[in-house]
């Protein structure tokens, strides 16, 4: 299994997507459309630079008239949140015959819903910590404090709350006593109707991004964060001082070696294509653990695929470009 970064002379010469007309998508009504609109630009320069005819345009009613007004050769998704990574655009545009960058509409679904993406990881022997799903509704009728209990008794302390369906840190908290369970699980639900609730793994953030740039999928190096106040949160994210990154991680050469194949291992068991950027925690015994795929990371000035690119010594225009490349040859 190739582990190493993708080398430079594996991206398409630029001259290659000279021809090409490109769609950038970002924007949306998720949480996450400020982010969106921020990758969406970032994605529309870095292409430009590189001598790409692209535009950028929101997911609203116009849209689908302008695809058909003028079909692009291919489209890359900058939308975060539900809009861009629950498969239901990614079906939209199947159904209008235009190739997209990215994973079909059917492995979108799957790593954007994260228990039952977690499952399918689980099945596959790949190390991700162990969790309860818990649907709002399901928490209300048989009471709040018998199943904040279970849950305590049977994972343990701390913990991580998360919505179940969601990205960008956003209603996610780590819970390290008994009575802050119920206001994280209240924060949760603002976000979505399911929370995930798994054990915390204390370590080292790493995020991986895999590439696919012709020669199958490959890892980029992994990109270390370090978060002010120790959560990864959305503040920490997208707010300048909040959070250290080190591209490339400080790991040694055996535990990075580790967390590509765990990343490759994670990329493929849910049929993703083109890109990815795998999240986990590495432990105290340098042993990696999976958290969250997701399949259209972010893009802006702070986020971990171009970090990543830039680590691998590669042009992040030129990476777009190869993508975009394959994406418009790919049969439909």
């Amino acid at each position: 299994m190739a582990v190493s970064p993708a080398a430079p002379e594996s991206v398409t010469d630029p001259a290659a997507t000279d021809e090409l007309h490109v769609l950038v998508l970002a924007g949306g009504l998720s949480y996450e459309r400020d982010v969106s609109l921020r990758s969406g630009r970032r994605v529309l320069d870095a292409l430009r630079a590189v001598g790409v005819e692209a535009e950028l345009r929101d997911a609203d009613v116009a849209l689908l008239p302008a695809l058909a007004a003028d079909p692009p050769d291919a489209v890359v998704i900058a939308l975060h949140g539900a809009t861009g990574e629950d498969g239901s655009l990614r079906g939209v545009l199947d159904l209008c015959d235009i190739p997209y960058v990215g994973c079909d509409a059917r492995a979108s679904r799957l790593a954007w819903d994260k228990p039952s993406a977690k499952a399918v990881l689980r099945e596959a022997g790949i190390p991700t910590p162990d969790w309860v799903a818990l649907p709002h509704d399901r928490f209300s009728e048989l009471g709040a404090v018998a199943v904040l209990d279970r849950i305590v008794d049977r994972l343990g302390l701390p913990l991580m709350v998360k919505p179940a369906q969601g990205g960008s840190g956003l209603g996610a908290a780590v819970v390290r006593d008994t009575a802050s369970l119920p206001a994280a699980m209240v924060g949760c639900f603002a976000y979505d109707q399911t929370a995930l609730v798994e054990r915390y793994v204390p370590g080292m953030d790493v995020a991986v991004s895999v590439v696919d740039l012709g020669a199958g999928p490959q890892a980029l190096p992994p990109v270390e964060i370090v978060p002010r106040n120790g959560v990864y949160d959305y503040a920490a994210r997208y707010t300048a001082g909040r959070t250290t990154w080190h591209a490339p991680a400080r790991l040694d050469e055996e535990t990075t070696r580790r967390v590509s194949e765990v990343a490759l291992a994670a990329h493929r068991a849910l049929g993703l294509r083109d890109l990815s950027r795998v999240d986990l925690i590495v432990d105290g015994d340098g042993q990696p653990h999976v958290l969250e795929v997701n399949v259209s990371p972010g893009m802006t000035e702070t986020s971990l695929l171009p970090l990543a690119v830039q680590a691998a010594g590669l042009d992040f225009g030129r990476v777009l470009g190869s993508l975009v490349s394959r994406a418009a040859g790919r049969q439909l």
